[in-house]
């Protein structure tokens, strides 16, 4: 949900360079994730409840707040889950620059889609093994770029390779949160998950050290080739890879930024269904959306809900979608350090398997470096454009409308919403 391989992170080399794309992807988990996997292991270990951090915030906060992160978070999906199928057709037109044409390859997303609900409404077995097994088919072909990188040092220094790509030093930054960030998506699923208050925070802090290797290792490997930075864009992994191994190493790049992209929709399709299947049991949207698969116990309404929406944003570019997502993801996550602090007023003895340290000093600081990074979205929101206007002036207007929804839901929703568990 958070990683699926170097994939994605060729844009903060072109804006950065080697060294400050290396620095980047080195500070950024510790600035960014790691508060934040601390933050959602106290968590995830004290209320390990379908919905996840909507509950937590809805339990801290009340319904409003509650309403807003889930609010927030689908908002920030529809722009999310809209960046994987992009990346699959990025990958896909590097071998087959047919799908390039016309609309092909906003068809293939949308087929994407499809078949990521299908594998989901299969239930979350069939996602969680499916996520594993293309994890480690994904990551070959990274393995093969490390090992080959140092017989060709200096040996790219001239290579030629045009590019598009317009991202500048901020616009690295803001991919490298990206590429960090999703977290807390694991914690939907909790009720489905053996043993969370112990599993949550080592699986955490185990993943935050896997996935930074798994960036700056293959980055470094080619530095040393010294292709030069301005030669990256989103899928030239493809094209490094052919430099270095040849068109089979190449075409393995390329299945394997498919599959990352398809493996990462699917997964995330697991998490964010989850979301309207808790707010119809606390009554917040319609009972509907709380209908499970009889046989695999998957929410399949709220699963071809999301979807429809999920497909809207297809083809609005893979730095845009990237701008906009992280400023509404940013809001929510803000709400979940609040919901941390605020639980621990409120419930100084509510069980906590795993607690952030420092005592309430710690609470409130772990939360302070992932808000300030924040800033850079704000400050690359304002220049990009999105449906004719700033993404800041956008997700201001999704921000507002949140509350608009809430009380629009709670005027004009009949009794039999009613909430199906206590809070």
């Amino acid at each position: 949900m958070v990683s699926g391989g170097a994939y994605g992170i060729e844009d903060i080399v072109h804006g950065a360079g080697y060294g400050l794309a290396i620095l980047i992807l080195l500070l950024t988990p510790i600035l960014w994730s790691l508060p934040t996997t601390l933050m959602i292991g106290e968590l995830a270990s004290a209320l390990p409840c379908e919905g996840g951090y909507y509950a937590w915030v809805r339990r801290a906060m009340g319904n409003f707040w509650g309403f807003q992160e889930a609010w927030l978070s689908l908002t920030a999906s529809i722009f999310d889950m809209a960046i994987y199928p992009t990346l699959f057709v990025a990958y896909l037109v590097r071998l087959f620059p047919w799908f390039s044409e016309n609309r092909r390859g906003w068809m293939v997303g949308v087929v994407v889609v499809l078949v990521c609900a299908v594998l989901n409404i299969a239930g979350v077995k069939v996602v969680s093994m499916t996520s594993l097994w293309l994890f480690f088919l994904l990551s070959a072909p990274f393995v093969l770029i490390v090992v080959l990188a140092p017989f060709k040092y200096a040996a790219l220094l001239n290579a030629i390779t045009p590019t598009t790509s317009k991202v500048n030093l901020v616009g690295g930054v803001l991919v490298a949160m990206w590429n960090y960030m999703g977290w807390d998506n694991a914690s939907t699923i909790a009720e489905e998950v053996d043993h969370p208050q112990r599993t949550y925070p080592l699986a955490m802090l185990l993943s935050v050290a896997i996935v930074a290797a798994s960036y700056i290792l293959p980055v470094a490997a080619v530095w040393m080739t010294r292709l030069p930075a301005s030669a990256w864009e989103t899928g030239s992994w493809a094209d490094i890879a052919g430099l270095l191994g040849g068109p089979l190493l190449r075409i393995a790049l390329v299945i394997g930024g498919m599959v990352s992209a398809f493996g990462m929709f699917n997964a995330l399709v697991l998490s964010y269904s989850r979301l309207p299947l808790a707010m119809a049991l606390d009554g917040m949207l319609p009972r509907v959306f709380s209908k499970l698969h009889p046989r695999t116990g998957a929410p399949w309404v709220a699963i071809i809900a999301c979807a429809f929406g999920w497909g809207l944003c297809l083809g609005l570019g893979f730095e845009r979608l990237i701008t906009i997502d992280i400023l509404l993801y940013g809001s929510s996550l803000a709400l979940e350090f609040i919901a941390l602090v605020s639980l621990r007023i409120l419930e100084p003895k509510l069980p906590r398997a795993f607690r952030v340290p420092g005592g309430m000093f710690g609470a409130i600081a772990v939360g302070i470096a992932p808000m300030l990074l924040l800033g850079f979205s704000v400050i690359r929101s304002e220049s990009e454009r999105v449906w004719g206007m700033s993404s800041f002036t956008l997700g201001v207007i999704i921000i507002a409308a949140g509350g608009v929804a809430y009380f629009a839901n709670h005027a004009l929703r009949p009794h039999g919403w009613g909430s199906k568990r206590l809070s």
